[in-house]
């Protein structure tokens, strides 16, 4: 089946008169979502023109700053140069994502409602907790879990395998799908803690997991299985 991805930029206007630049850093790395990338460049030279300097960068995605799904590739690039990250547009799921990876002070501004607000550190901590938590099943488990999506862009299969390989004191078993159903992993009662390969942002739906759910990438930070 073929897909085609089409881009949804945002047509109205942004009110940029409650971005108050006092309370930002000096260094600033901006991100932002496609629908308002076309207004990047006027911000980027609204914040200049108020003293602070912009960095914005690209890895995989298609345009500098973009936040694509859960790949913050861009800001990851740009984190050694900033002081802090200011998101613009709607909603917490992009900038945490920043926050959750990134230790610095992640700043958000809403341009079409015109509120700014931060990231608060309570959050992150709350959200790393069940991620440690979870972590700490992962090693006692002996039935492991391993989910990997179809999906384009989230398709990990061939590190589910390596994984598998490496889990060599535990019994695994790798489930392929395209859109999970939770209600499905009750019927292996066996697997004792979940394994994501797919969007990291799985553990916002922790709590439909009957089962401890941990992710992939705080496998690979953690010492050689």
């Amino acid at each position: 089946m073929r897909i085609m991805m089409i881009e949804g930029r945002y047509k109205g206007k942004i009110n940029l008169s409650n971005l108050d630049v006092s309370i930002l850093p000096k260094n600033i790395g901006l991100a932002t979502t496609v629908q308002f990338l076309d207004f990047v460049d006027g911000i980027k030279e609204y914040l200049e023109i108020n003293g602070k300097i912009i960095f914005i960068d690209k890895i995989k995605q298609k345009y500098e700053g973009q936040l694509l799904g859960c790949d913050i590739g861009g800001a990851e690039k740009i984190k050694d140069e900033v002081d802090a990250f200011l998101y613009i547009g709607t909603g917490e799921f992009h900038p945490l994502g920043i926050a959750l990876n990134i230790d610095k002070e992640v700043f958000c501004y809403d341009p079409i409602s015109a509120v700014l607000s931060k990231i608060e550190r309570a959050e992150v901590e709350k959200y790393n907790k069940k991620r440690k938590a979870a972590y700490m099943k992962f090693l006692e488990a002996e039935e492991i879990g391993i989910l990997v999506s179809l999906k384009p862009g989230q398709n990990n299969f061939k590190k589910a395998v390596e994984l598998k390989k490496q889990l060599r004191d535990k019994n695994s078993y790798i489930f392929v799908f395209d859109t999970l159903d939770f209600s499905q992993l009750e019927n292996f009662p066996f697997v004792q803690c979940w394994v994501n390969t797919a969007c990291n942002r799985m553990l916002d739906d922790y709590d439909k997991f009957q089962k401890p759910l941990v992710d992939l990438s705080d496998i690979e930070k953690m010492e050689p299985l």
